[in-house]
């Protein structure tokens, strides 16, 4: 009986110069991104004098030091040793409201993206599934309004809700914003997606245009109301510039990004520590909404992408 020879597996590795620039390039834009969450995390673990001075690396040196603004029941100064993890957050919590911005962040958020869905299925299932006069050409004005820059129209509604007493107010805040040329571009690629013969087993069965949206196509469509949701959330969440505009007065009405205006300093503030962890607090829920999303979010962008 003979030995048969063993044939040892090549390797099938082979270095491509362009695969290793791609993943350079990928690499620094990695780091660039994470920068400055990098530099938030960091702050919010170090004290005024390690932020100002630059040292302390990244989690600082954790010594406790003293809060001037600790007072003792007769109302003299008195020295209070925190850690400067504690003395940022306890500070992000005491000196502005950050729950109540936090609440309306949710509020104005989660009734934007409603009432987004609600408009949005209905038109972008005309846009997809039916047949009518001047179809496209509504959907190309749907493609135009993708280009205008929100900026650009600000200025027209800060007037109008001006003019119906409605600024700084919810209603300012909300209703802007109700109608989504993007979430209707979205759920329209991915109606196109959805089988006719679906459709039509449904009519035949009986069941009303408006009822085939909400108990046929609203299913199905989940992947991709899942990304928009993270579209959605994201932009509304961590607006500035709209709120900024029309909520002039009542700091009752502040969103999570108007609350950090609470720790703005002079020239010679140090308030840095503080409004690095408000920051920490208002990107967390986004991280965490954004991790149980994730696969949800990535097949909704894939299915929109396919017809």
């Amino acid at each position: 009986m003979t030995d048969t020879p063993v044939t040892l597996p090549t390797s099938t590795f082979q270095f491509s110069a362009t695969e290793a620039a791609k993943h350079v390039v990928l690499i620094l834009g990695a780091l660039i991104v994470l920068l400055p969450f990098y530099v938030m995390v960091s702050y919010t673990l170090k004290t005024p004098v390690e932020i100002m001075s630059g040292s302390g690396g990244l989690f600082g040196t954790q010594t406790p030091f003293t809060d001037a603004f600790c007072l003792k029941a007769g109302g003299t100064d008195v020295e209070c040793t925190k850690s400067a993890l504690a003395y940022n957050f306890g500070s992000a919590f005491k000196k502005a409201p950050l729950l109540r911005y936090l609440l309306n962040g949710v509020a104005v958020t989660a009734a934007i993206f409603l009432i987004q869905v609600v408009v949005a299925l209905p038109c972008a299932y005309a846009l997809a599934k039916l047949r009518f006069w001047g179809r496209d050409a509504v959907f190309s004005l749907v493609l135009f309004c993708l280009l205008i820059p929100v900026h650009a129209i600000a200025l027209p509604l800060f007037i109008m809700l001006a003019k119906l007493g409605l600024t700084n107010s919810y209603a300012a805040l909300i209703v802007p914003w109700t109608i989504s040329v993007f979430g209707i571009f979205l759920m329209r690629q991915f109606f196109m997606t959805v089988p006719d013969d679906l459709i039509d087993a449904a009519r035949m069965d009986g069941m009303s245009e408006f009822s085939i949206i909400w108990q046929v196509m609203l299913p199905t469509a989940i992947p991709a109301l899942m990304a928009f949701a993270i579209f959605s959330v994201v932009a509304h969440w961590n607006d500035y510039f709209w709120p900024r505009i029309v909520i002039t007065g009542d700091k009752s009405l502040f969103t999570p990004p108007l609350g950090l205006r609470e720790f703005r300093a002079g020239l010679d503030g140090n308030d840095f520590g503080p409004m690095m962890a408000t920051a920490c607090v208002i990107v967390t829920p986004l991280i965490i909404c954004f991790l149980l999303a994730q696969r949800r979010f990535i097949e909704g962008i894939t299915l929109t992408g396919m017809k």
